[in-house]
């Protein structure tokens, strides 16, 4: 049995949801740190990226944009200053779980 695993087959939005946040915030901390980036790789759309990069707040993870010196407003990539009470070697140890059951990838350099 995994660390990810549950009664349900079908994972409930709520649950989705925070694993969404786990995931973009790891796939930030591997400098895939923008919005463009996040959508190249996982296929989520924009919108979700955005929302969700916006959301981990909520969960007490630090977020903070950089804005490419230089750039037109809004070019830059985010970075996280702090993961709260979330254990990131946890996140690290159990990112392919976390992808799968998101349906997203992992870089090819995990």
């Amino acid at each position: 049995m995994t660390a990810l695993s549950s009664t349900s087959s079908t994972p409930s939005k709520t649950r989705t949801s925070f694993y969404r946040r786990l995931y973009v915030a790891w796939l930030i901390e591997q400098n895939i740190a923008s919005v463009p980036a996040i959508t190249s790789l996982s296929g989520m759309p924009r919108r979700t990226a955005q929302d969700t990069i916006h959301a981990l707040h909520e969960l007490d993870i630090r977020c903070r944009f950089h804005q490419t010196e230089g750039e037109r407003q809004n070019q830059g990539s985010y970075a996280i200053e702090s993961w709260g009470a979330i254990n990131p070697s946890w996140v690290h140890q159990h990112i392919g779980e976390i992808a799968a059951l998101l349906g997203y990838p992992l870089p090819a350099s995990v």
